[in-house]
Parts: structure tokens; sequence; C-alpha cells
């Protein structure tokens, strides 16, 4: 008989944890272990109350903090300097611009939800992005309480898709080569953290590095796991002379989907070579070199794509970060004009496709993205061309998700200094990104799940205008 031995204060919702996912592949008989785990995870999600909505969200976080007047708060009717140095695109709602590098988004308008009252009380990068991507329960940022919504949500999902076995949380990043990237790629890794969930409901990240694409990899040589698989089947040859019913049907299919698992299925969603030519180019961004410094061809539109394939997988969480929009016009960083020319047409561009792409392909009311950033940046261009940090006012954007689209949650002042309603926080974005991933009645009546997790999940309160 196997057993495995696991840490039952990292277990999910569904009682099965992550690492259960990751050893089974050192076990003695290859995929005999996790098959038994896909099982149990599909009979845990069909026993008592299923609270999981067939949703996904991708959270695009755009690092060095976006200023909220060039993306989505053009405010052109304002006297300089207080609007977008970069004009404005005219939407198809009445009334509605955005900042002058967003046509396409703009075309797309009717499909997404803009705030322009969004804030929080952290003005330096590594705290602020602590807590934007905390949802708020790091307070300050510091990085010694709270953990990642993406976190919340794999906590509550369980670790791993049941049936695709594919991880529930990702983190989609680039090889980075200018240095303000680099730290900023740092800072986002960290805000991605699980905090006091444990390492198992951390973010997957495919480039090779902590829980990565190794995860999925079997650790014996193909040769010696046909063996086992020999030896497993002459196994369930003898099981067969006594064992009846429905209950055999079930175990072959969860045995073909952990060997499927094992030998690359659940990776494939990583390969992009089976997409149509169309669509690679559709998303393509590499003719755009991003950096200041030090510059690189932009893939962000691959990111976008990989997004889209991970949810399509099963994945529940995808965080994209796009780095470089500390736009101060200093020594590390470009102006706004420049800065916007290039970054701002990358997720023009990548953004746009992904919204089309979901569209075609029946998924925009099953994937909700979530645009936002550390913060937003000063009102008044600085001496050298650039905006500083302003956590007054920051860019927040939402599109899908079967959410109510087509319209601007809240109102800016005058000058685009702070809220003219009542301000959105990251409190707000998480119970937003909650109510999207699960049926919060649902989840009030759902065992196992922590009194002070379901405290926090009952008292946060989503944007209201989105439901």
């Amino acid at each position: 008989m196997l057993r495995l031995v696991t840490d039952a204060a990292s277990r999910d919702c569904s009682g099965v944890t992550r690492r259960d996912f990751l050893e089974a592949g050192t076990l003695g008989l290859g995929g005999l272990s996790l098959s038994s785990l896909l099982s149990a995870r599909a009979r845990a999600a069909t026993a008592g109350v299923d609270f999981v909505r067939d949703r996904a969200v991708v959270l695009l976080f755009l690092s060095g903090g976006a200023s909220h007047i060039e993306t989505f708060d053009p405010n052109m009717d304002a006297p300089a300097p207080y609007h977008s140095t970069t004009g404005e695109v005219r939407t198809p709602i009445p009334g509605v611009s955005f900042g002058g590098t967003f046509p396409r988004l703009a075309r797309l308008a009717r499909r997404m939800a803009v705030v322009r009252s969004f804030q929080h009380p952290v003005g330096s990068h590594e705290p602020a992005i602590l807590h934007v991507l905390s949802g708020g329960t790091d307070t300050r940022g510091r990085g010694n309480e709270g953990f990642s919504i993406g976190s919340l949500a794999t906590r509550l999902r369980g670790a791993n898709h049941p049936l695709t076995g594919i991880p529930s949380y990702a983190l989609l990043d680039s090889d980075e080569v200018d240095g303000q990237y680099r730290k900023e790629k740092a800072r986002v890794r960290r805000g991605s953290r699980p905090g006091p969930f444990g390492a198992i409901h951390g973010p997957f990240r495919p480039d090779g590095s902590g829980p990565a694409i190794e995860d999925m990899r079997l650790t014996i040589e193909h040769g010696r796991l046909a063996d086992r698989r020999g030896l497993l089947s002459a196994l369930d040859r003898m099981r067969r002379a006594v064992e009846k019913g429905d209950q055999l049907a079930a175990a072959d299919r969860y045995r073909r989907q952990a060997f499927d698992l094992l030998l690359g299925s659940a990776s494939a969603a990583f390969d992009l070579s089976g997409e149509p030519r169309a669509i690679l180019e559709r998303y393509d961004t590499s003719s755009i070199s991003i950096g200041h410094k030090k510059f690189r061809p932009s893939n962000l539109g691959t990111l976008m794509l990989m997004a889209r394939r991970l949810c399509e997988a099963g994945c529940g969480f995808v965080t994209v970060h796009s780095a470089g929009w500390d736009m101060h016009a200093d020594g590390n960083n470009p102006g706004i004009v420049k800065g916007m020319e290039m970054l701002g047409t990358t997720v023009d561009i990548a953004v746009s496709a992904f919204l089309e792409d979901l569209e075609a392909r029946g998924l925009a009311d099953r994937v909700l993205l979530v645009i936002t950033g550390d913060f937003g940046r000063t009102p008044k261009i600085n001496k050298r061309g650039g905006r500083d940090h302003w956590a007054r006012l920051g860019t927040l954007a939402f599109a899908g998700g079967g959410l109510r689209m087509g319209q601007v949650i809240g109102r800016s002042n005058r000058r685009v200094e702070e809220p003219a309603t009542e301000p959105v926080t990251p409190h707000h974005l998480m119970a937003t990104v909650l109510h999207t991933l699960f049926d919060i009645g649902e989840l009030r009546i759902a065992r196992g799940i922590p009194s002070d997790m379901m405290r926090l999940v009952e008292e946060a309160e989503p944007i209201g205008e989105l439901f």
C-alpha cells in the first residue's frame, strides 16, 4: 500500500495538498499515486457544496505605477498640466475617452469598465505593490502580514485543477535586462506571496525557478516509466477480477489523466506552436523595444496569449507582469510621453488581442481581466517631463468575467488629484475577484474553511456597480 504523508495545515478546501501533486512523480509506481489524487480531488469537488464558479481571473500588473491620467482618465477638458500629455481617444461610450496610446482598447470600451476613484495610502514602490497585490491584507506593505489575492483564491479553490492537474495560480513575467525592470520583477514576485497559507498556494512560475515547470515533470526516464506502466496494467488486470461497477471505469479515466499530465499535457498549455499564425501575429508586440538603459523586444503579447491558454487549461488566477511604468524622466526611467508610446502601445496591442480572442472563443464571460499597478502618477508634470508617485488616485480597469461592462465607475476631481466620489480600494478589488470566482452564498455553508478566512470573505465588499 502506498501512502503520502503531508502537512494537514497546508491542505486546500478539497483536502488535497499541492505537495501531494508535486511528489506524485517521485513515487515508486509513477502515475499510480497521482491518479489516486486526481480521483480524490474530483470526488471532493462533487461532494457537499460546490462554491467554485467556472471562471478565471487574469491580473495584468503594470509595475512602477502607471499614470491614471494617460491610461483611463485623460481629463482633456481641464487646463494644462492637469490632463493627458498623450492626448485622448474617444470611445463608443458617450463622453468617455482613454489615453492617446490606447486606440484599440478605446474601440473595445463597451467590453470594459474603468474605475476613476481607485486609491490607497501607500506611496513607495515595494510597499504599494505588496499592499495592492494583497488586496489590502498587507495593510502597510511591509511583507509581515497578509497574502496575495491569487493565493487566497487558490487556498479556496485548491492548488491544482481537479481534472487537468494544472496549478490554480500562475505568475507570468519576463527575463528582464534593464536594471529597473529587474527590481520591479522582484517586487511583484514578493507581492505574489502566499503568506500564512504556505508555499503550495504560491504562484506557479514557468521560467524554471521556484515551483516551476519541473513541478509538472516526471523525475524518472521514459523507459522506466514504460516498465512501471506495464506493472500497473498487470496489477489492474488482477484487480479487474475482483472489482466491478463504475468505480473501475472512473479509475481508468484518472489513470489516463495522470499519465497524460506527467508526460506533458498540462505543460502543453505553455507551448504556443499550435496556435494559428493569425493569432500569433495579432498578439505580437516584439516589434516594440522596451527598457531605458537596456532594451529588449516586448513579449507582453506572448504573456497574454499564454494567460488565455492557462485559463483554458483550468488555471484560476494568472498574474501577468508588465514592468517599466515608473515614468519619472530620470536616470532610471523615461518620461511620460516616451514611456507611454513604448509601454502604452504594448498594452494596447496585447490587451485588445486578448479581449478579442476571448470573445471569439466564447470565453469573455468566463475570464475577468483586471488591469492595475502600484499607484498613479502626480497630476503635475515634473520639470524633466515625467510624473512622480501618487497613491491618492491610481489605474484600475476590468473586462469580461460576466460582470457589467461599458461603464465608468467613480469620478476624479477637476485636477485628477483624488476621488470626487467614494474611493475604491484594494479591499474592494479583492472582494470583486472573490465574488467573481466563487459563489459566496454557497461558500458560507461549505465545510472545512477556517473561520478567520470565512470572516474575511464575508466582510469583503465588492465594487457594487460591476454586479
